[in-house]
């Protein structure tokens, strides 16, 4: 009885307190991984963003919706061009109608075969746009199903077959890249933080072998949906500096690390 009790407890804890992932290795004896990610294709990201991302020769995911793209087409091609991953973000960005704003596209009214083909769609666009077809995806508000009561469905399914990894939104804690499911990695928001913010996410990624995905939407000073400039001036050199041991790379590459190690 005493040894039964004993292995409960021993469960318990492990359940409570799981343990990190020590059998991982990341390259180069790095410690971590992050990538950086912004939503949409909004403007400020290629006007603001990735002249800062080029300073320090960091490259991060931007998961686009086409359409979004326009207004800065030029800069867009260049950002590809200068090895900035391009992902895709849909083709008219569908939520729950419970957004008021995504009524007309909203997710209760959409089927899996709608999905699937405007996904494609979506691809086949950014191509023409940049030159690049795209291999990871970003959920729209990060929901992953389509229709309603019983006839809920997952579109997850579609995702792990059409792209290397999804990615989810507003999500507590990073990717244990020996267990993520690569068609359901979590981002956490990096929009509105302080460096010291995104410290404390980075520390506790590092202290358990963990790949943090950062998640955000504008980048300067404009809204409430901003990656801050004033931490990014301070998170990208302390992103490249080698003595903090983090790998940081857009989404796919570090998804085809994984699945190499997998396989």
């Amino acid at each position: 009885m005493k040894t039964y009790i004993l292995l409960l407890l021993m469960l318990g804890s492990s359940l409570i307190f799981p343990q990190k992932s020590d059998s991982f290795k990341w390259p180069n004896e790095n410690k971590m991984a992050v990538s950086l990610t912004w939503d949409d294709g909004r403007s400020s990201q290629v006007v603001t963003g990735t002249p800062i991302l080029d300073e320090y020769d960091i490259k991060a995911t931007f998961y686009v919706v086409p359409s979004l793209m326009m207004e800065e087409i030029d800069k867009w091609k260049e950002a590809a061009k200068n090895g900035h991953e391009i992902g895709n973000h849909s083709l008219n960005h569908p939520c729950s109608g419970n957004f008021l704003w995504a009524r007309n596209e909203a997710l209760e009214e959409y089927s899996i075969d709608q999905m699937r083909k405007e996904l494609k769609e979506a691809n086949n666009k950014v191509k023409e746009m940049l030159g690049v077809e795209p291999s990871v995806f970003a959920y729209p508000c990060g929901q992953t199903f389509v229709g309603r009561g019983e006839a809920t469905m997952s579109y997850v399914p579609v995702i792990a077959k059409q792209f290397t990894s999804g990615r989810t939104w507003l999500d507590e804690v990073p990717n244990d890249p020996a267990f993520c499911d690569l068609s359901q990695l979590t981002g956490v928001e990096m929009d509105g933080k302080s460096f010291e913010e995104i410290m404390e996410l980075i520390e506790h990624a590092k202290a358990n072998n963990l790949w943090l995905i950062l998640a955000g939407h504008d980048i300067g000073d404009e809204n409430i949906q901003t990656t801050e400039v004033a931490m990014l001036e301070k998170l990208l050199p302390y992103l490249k500096d080698p003595k903090n041991e983090i790998w940081t790379a857009p989404v796919g590459e570090i998804t085809t690390f994984i699945q190499e190690l997998r396989q």
